[in-house]
């Protein structure tokens, strides 16, 4: 007896997500409010390869790192290169003001992207394996005031897109001459604890103790809370540099909370570290409703002076923030912020037999080039289903054109709100559309 072929259907990856035409008014209005504001500190555009050498992240991140040991998608090219999809976008923009020669550009660099990056992780609430961010750079200045500018930024695009109860927490990480001392001292106390260590932070301690810091397993997190504070090792250098960063957030009214154990999971990050959290409340279902308040990371980023010499060449300091895309527009969507449409028609086309369509697709261009939205139903013959199609477009006017119209040339200009109609020529009817729209 034969057996039914299984027809096969096929679903989006684990981890990546489709963004339908409903949720798309959501991204435009994330990427142009960020654009807006890029552009208005004197950001420029840039976009890198979606994919990377891999080496690339290994020598900017660290070996050790979260990122390239266990979220990275590696592979070969059929040429034999190791390439990865790019984890993050700092150490492409780096690369790419490196090998373009942008040290020609006035300085600092101002750089900003958005796109899609990629990390092998659990997926959960407002993380995926494929992710947006949107990012900024500043390269080839040190001044502590672009650690301010960079941070207020973020905390202005997020404020724009209606987000409230921000703040930034902030710390120093300090550079290659204050952290061997501090390096000691953590990893003394946290040797007298290796017992009470998850499997990774025991490798951690002999590899990078640094590190120890950025873990968020519980019990970690419970010996973190007594760990030495770098904060406290700065070398003078570090100690004015962060002093004037929080100087300038004072002077902004930027809110932020000094948190002295973020470090930021990166080999490349020195001195100013931080990250942007919202508290969101939400309201939980049952019986009895209750208000919960959760603490959410919308993005961070810090300052990498050494990234450039990590990664072949000389010295350039450099500051840079990103955000994630995905947490933003759930929290808008969860905060019920209203968001415009895309497009909105202002007249509706409603025709009727085989002329009054052929001339309606004719005024449909005419329209459109004379800039005014126009809707359309062109598969539909129904008058009345035409005009329900109009009034929920929300439209102020419909144009209808049936085969008596078309012939003697002229459109009947129906007003959705009154119902009044008026024949007007065809050769006029552009024109009176635009003066009608105008009042």
């Amino acid at each position: 007896m034969a057996t039914a072929k299984i027809k096969k259907t096929y679903q989006k990856p684990k981890g990546t997500f489709d963004i339908l035409p409903e949720d798309q008014k959501y991204w435009e209005k994330v990427r142009k409010v960020f654009k807006h504001i890029a552009l208005g500190y004197g950001f420029d555009r840039i976009d890198t390869p979606i994919f990377e050498h891999a080496d690339l992240f290994g020598t900017s991140a660290g070996e050790t790192s979260d990122i390239v040991e266990k979220q990275m998608y590696v592979f070969k090219s059929k040429g034999g290169d190791m390439l990865a999809l790019r984890p993050e976008g700092t150490p492409g923009v780096m690369r790419a003001f490196m090998e373009n020669g942008l040290f020609n550009m006035p300085s600092p660099a101002k750089l900003y992207y958005l796109g899609p990056f990629f990390r092998y992780e659990q997926p959960q609430a407002g993380r995926y394996r494929q992710f947006h961010q949107a990012g900024l750079e500043v390269i080839g200045d040190k001044d502590p005031i672009y650690d301010a500018q960079v941070i207020n930024m973020l905390v202005i695009a997020a404020e724009e897109l209606g987000l409230k109860n921000l703040n930034i927490e902030i710390n120093s990480i300090g550079c290659n001459k204050c952290r061997p001392a501090f390096r000691t001292q953590l990893v003394r106390y946290y040797r007298a604890r290796a017992a009470k260590l998850c499997k990774d932070c025991k490798r951690r301690l002999k590899e990078n103790p640094m590190r120890l810091l950025d873990c968020k397993e519980e019990k970690c997190e419970q010996l973190k809370a007594h760990a030495p504070n770098l904060i406290d090792h700065l070398c003078e250098e570090c100690h004015d540099h962060f002093k004037c960063v929080l100087e300038y957030l004072d002077e902004l009214e930027v809110p932020y909370s000094l948190n002295s154990h973020l470090v930021r999971g990166l080999d490349y990050y020195t001195k100013t570290v931080f990250e942007l959290f919202l508290e969101d409340e939400h309201v939980e279902g049952g019986s009895e409703k209750t208000h919960q308040r959760s603490r959410l990371a919308l993005g961070g980023g810090g300052r990498y002076d050494n990234l450039s010499k990590m990664l072949g060449g000389r010295d350039v300091p450099a500051m840079g923030a990103g955000v994630g895309m995905e947490r933003i527009i759930g929290i808008m969507k969860r905060q019920s912020i209203k968001v415009a449409p895309l497009w909105k028609p202002d007249v509706f086309l409603v025709q009727l037999g085989v002329l009054g369509k052929k001339k309606c697709l004719k005024l449909f261009e005419e329209l459109r080039k004379a800039g005014i939205a126009t809707g359309e139903a062109f598969g539909k013959d129904s008058i009345q289903a035409q005009l329900r199609s109009a009034d929920r477009a929300g439209v102020k006017l419909s144009l209808i054109l049936g085969q008596k119209e078309a012939i003697d040339g002229v459109v009947i200009v129906r007003d959705m709100e009154s119902g009044s109609q008026e024949a007007i020529a065809m050769e006029k009817v552009v024109k009176i559309i635009k003066d009608k729209l105008k009042k």
